[in-house]
């Protein structure tokens, strides 16, 4: 029986680090003991679940979400077969962003654009607690929000126009963030800065390819995270495929040590967990390998990587992951050292839960 203990980074195998590094998604809203999701986390241990409602890639309603009753024996069945807390995610922002909808019997939420306008930030706060408190009774302890991004292009097709954005200006953005943070924190659900370094000035999506914001992106976009992390409100960040000459030549922020390593974490002091966007998106999978990208994000700084399994046709297979960062330290291109510090930082994140 799975004990849900954090264990030490010397506890864990090698191959039991390397699966912290995953937070994967996964077809199917029942759980029987053969689904191939309940295997991989019984044989290969990744660090995190994330839960979608529609699946994607066969333009299909159910994915992982029905109704709050069968989410809430889903996840209970999920953390019953990890043997360490496992972190399940969802994209819970509010507004058009918003995998737990009324439609399923979840209540109604409103996006960070209408908070914003409101201006309000005890109601901010507060509306912010109603979202965790339906996220902690669906067995959820993750939500891939506050969005930190500046409404600075309003043709921008994945903020703007999705109303993911609290304003255009970084004071706005900095105390609703705030706000919103505060408000899980009272239900004990972990929070997700995104997308850094900033992607509000983007007209492109990266979902859809690659993205270049060289000329658009202003070093204003980076106060809001500064501010939060030296206040101690970010636990986690989240990256953005977003792609800047001035900040890096050849990488897309996601996989820059240049944006991880100088500015995020020297820069900016952060110490916490970071986390990629979903690796499926097309700025990565159509330019970089699994293996590529496993090495580059690694190498870059970052502690997790997120693939929905829900954007292309292949999924990715845990174990063929897995197998990909052994021959990446094999090879001498990572080292295991380099896995303990990130393995580390997720375990401290854990104990929050």
């Amino acid at each position: 029986m799975p004990s849900n203990k954090i264990r030490t980074v010397e506890q864990l195998t090698l191959k039991e680090k390397i699966g912290q590094l995953f937070l994967i998604g996964f077809r199917g809203n029942d759980i029987s003991e053969s689904s191939e999701i309940l295997e991989n986390i019984e044989q290969y241990k990744p660090g995190g679940v994330i839960l979608f409602d529609k699946d994607m890639v066969h333009d299909q309603p159910v994915h992982n979400i029905k109704s709050p009753e069968q989410v809430r024996r889903l996840t209970a069945s999920l953390k019953k077969a990890s043997e360490s807390p496992l972190l399940i995610g969802i994209d819970q922002e509010g507004g058009l962003i918003n995998r737990l909808k009324p439609e399923y019997g979840f209540p109604e939420t409103l996006s960070h654009q209408n908070l914003g306008e409101k201006d309000d930030v005890e109601f901010t706060r507060s509306h912010s607690l109603h979202i965790a408190e339906t996220l902690a009774k669906a067995g959820i302890n993750l939500n891939f929000a506050p969005v930190l991004d500046l409404s600075s292009n309003p043709k921008s097709s994945i903020i703007a126009k999705r109303e993911r954005s609290f304003g255009k200006s970084r004071e706005k953005v900095t105390r609703h963030a705030r706000a919103y943070i505060e408000g899980h924190l009272q239900a004990n659900i972990l929070t997700c800065c995104k997308h850094f370094p900033g992607h509000g000035s983007a007209e492109g999506d990266t979902h859809a390819g690659f993205v270049d914001v060289t000329d658009t992106w202003k070093e204003d976009e980076l106060e809001p995270y500064k501010t939060l992390i030296t206040e101690g409100n970010c636990q986690m960040i989240m990256t953005a495929h977003i792609f800047n000459s001035k900040l890096d030549e050849n990488m897309p922020a996601t996989l820059s040590e240049n944006v991880l390593q100088h500015i995020l974490r020297e820069k900016l002091s952060f110490t916490g967990v970071v986390i990629s966007d979903d690796m499926q998106m097309r700025a990565i999978s159509d330019h970089y390998s699994l293996k590529e990208s496993l090495g580059n994000g690694l190498n870059a700084g970052l502690d997790i990587f997120c693939f929905g399994n829900n954007l292309l046709k292949e999924q990715v297979e845990l174990k063929d992951a897995i197998a990909a960062v052994e021959q990446l330290l094999d090879e001498g291109k990572v080292t295991e050292n380099r896995i303990d510090a990130s393995v580390s930082r997720i375990l401290d994140l854990k104990a929050k839960l």
